[in-house]
């Protein structure tokens, strides 16, 4: 549902209802104009379900729609301006205006519808949301079970909760029917039949995860950090055993020996051979 108001009083306001509503300088009117020059009743706007038809019953006062006279009927829309003399008034949605007043309080929380009529749309939180069936909540359903003010979802040191607001259908939380409750992440909120997912932080995400100092540094993190550091020093050369290190001069050794006693046994039989020679020369001399 939609106002108009005038543009420098926010506070001056009308619902545009039908059949429609009258602007002008007598009292009687929805919107009073405080100017001698305005006509007592100047303008009509006539509501007919969603359209607006602007009237102008004093064509001699000068009127415009976004810069454009009006001298008859002018169909009018959510944003258009009306300027009347030196006023202007404005065509509003007030849940829009209410949302844009409080942009900055939206939260990291948001809820996600799970049925495809609502095209698994994703609703923001603010620190305090009022779901219902009328236009002037913050999440409005046309949902014909859903109450008028079905419900409010609220912030509180982070944490959100909801509360049901006497609703005829209730509202449940994980298929649970309550009257107030804290929702997390994950969790399924259900407004009558319309059931949505609850996305927000972790709360893993607010504890900070002490490691044990002990552990790390004298048990396997100290014993791995040990290993890595074996592995990237280069390794000295070892020494290599005598027996390994010199095969060559062993064996040259070992057949020096075996030479020199196969040589000594040689002069020793020739020595014995002319011994005997001599004697036989003497005895048979």
């Amino acid at each position: 549902m939609l106002k108009i108001r005038s543009k420098d009083n926010k506070h001056s306001a009308v619902w545009l209802v039908e059949p429609g509503v009258t602007i002008g300088r007598l009292a009687s009117n929805d919107l009073i104009i405080d100017d001698r020059r305005v006509a007592e009743q100047q303008l009509e706007v006539r509501v007919s379900g969603d359209r607006l038809t602007l009237v102008n019953r004093e064509p001699d006062v000068a009127v415009a729609v976004n810069g454009k006279a009006v001298i008859g009927e002018h169909a009018l829309v959510l944003g258009d301006t009306i300027t009347l003399l030196d006023r202007e008034l404005q065509v509003i949605d007030p849940k829009q205006e209410h949302t844009r007043g409080r942009v900055g309080a939206v939260s990291s929380w948001s809820l996600k519808a799970n049925h495809t009529a609502l095209a698994h749309r994703v609703f923001p939180l603010a620190a305090t949301t009022l779901v219902g069936r009328a236009r002037e909540c913050d999440i409005t359903l046309g949902a014909a079970h859903l109450s008028r003010r079905h419900a409010e979802l609220r912030l509180i040191k982070g944490l959100l909760y909801v509360k049901d607001l006497d609703s005829s259908n209730g509202t449940f939380v994980n298929g649970k029917r309550v009257t107030e409750a804290r929702v997390r992440r994950g969790d399924e909120l259900r407004f009558d039949t319309l059931s949505f997912g609850v996305l927000g932080p972790s709360e893993e995400l607010d504890k900070t995860t002490v490691r044990p100092r002990g552990r790390d540094m004298t048990g396997s993190g100290a014993r791995t950090t040990r290993n890595r550091t074996a592995q990237r020093a280069p390794r000295a050369p070892q020494a290599e055993p005598e027996s390994v290190r010199a095969p060559s001069s062993v064996a040259a050794t070992s057949a020096a020996r075996s030479g020199s006693r196969h040589w000594w046994g040689a002069a020793l039989g020739v020595s014995a051979l002319v011994a005997a020679m001599l004697v036989f020369f003497v005895l048979h001399g």
